[in-house]
């Protein structure tokens, strides 16, 4: 079963998504087989919560590793645990704009699994990084980083999502052979941090660019367990299209 997640990012009103959710709704059956995950931005969970589809999961954006306190203008696990099932960290937004470090995302990796949410944790090379032939090397640093003191049992927990920074939003996406090339260096990372056994179970998401043209051969590659899927996420029907060209 694939899992595919739409990041709606910094869009959407409360009127506007509630009228994708009730369309979303009325597919839902259709798509059987996947997992569907909605992350919206925190003013729609509340909302969302009450009218989604029950086969409908909802995820937060991002979150703070404290569950109290003076911080201005962040959100807690305590208040998105009442909503969500999953939390996005490490979205190369979050690094890139808002200059998140590896170890404040390996807190809040820690964090959400404690309060047994499921992380998804974004990792991925600039294109620069790219050019320079430092995928792999990129993509072992954030990944061993952001897992710092996170157990074989707690790693069960997390859903990963590789995101080339390059492909996000630019309309590039990697191709389905880089997307199985990096997926599968990943999971042979967590294999050596964990085991065969642990590693082999956990979903790899592929984010950046995903689009209706080029899902279906995406998901066919044997690493790729689904997708976070950004702009095409914010148009129902394209949506819907990508979950019905992602089986397994």
């Amino acid at each position: 079963m694939a899992l595919i997640a739409a990041n709606w990012k910094m869009n959407k009103t409360l009127n506007e998504g509630i009228t994708f959710i009730n369309e979303l709704n009325k597919n839902i059956d259709d798509v059987s087989g996947n997992e569907i995950l909605i992350c919206p931005p925190f003013t729609l969970l509340n909302e969302i919560s009450k009218i989604k589809h029950e086969n409908l999961k909802i995820g937060a954006q991002n979150m703070y590793y404290e569950e109290s306190g003076a911080f201005t203008g962040e959100i807690s696990p305590l208040m998105v645990k009442e909503f969500c099932e999953y939390v996005i960290v490490g979205h190369s937004e979050r690094r890139n704009l808002f200059k998140e470090p590896n170890q404040w995302i390996n807190k809040k990796v820690l964090c959400v699994v404690n309060h047994g949410l499921k992380p998804i944790l974004c990792i991925g090379e600039t294109e620069e990084e790219k050019k320079k032939k430092k995928t792999n090397e990129v993509l072992e640093t954030q990944l061993k980083a952001c897992l710092k003191n996170v157990s074989e049992n707690q790693i069960k927990q997390v859903v990963f999502a590789y995101e080339p920074v390059w492909a996000i939003g630019t309309g590039k996406n990697a191709t389905p052979q880089e997307a199985q090339d990096a997926h599968a260096f990943i999971r042979g990372l967590l294999t050596d941090m964990y085991s065969q056994t642990t590693a082999r179970p956990l979903k790899i998401l592929y984010g950046g660019s995903v689009t209706p043209e080029n899902a279906a051969e995406l998901i066919q590659q044997k690493d790729v367990d689904g997708f976070l899927v950004g702009g095409a996420s914010l148009n129902v029907d394209s949506f819907v299209e990508i979950i019905k060209k992602s089986k397994k």
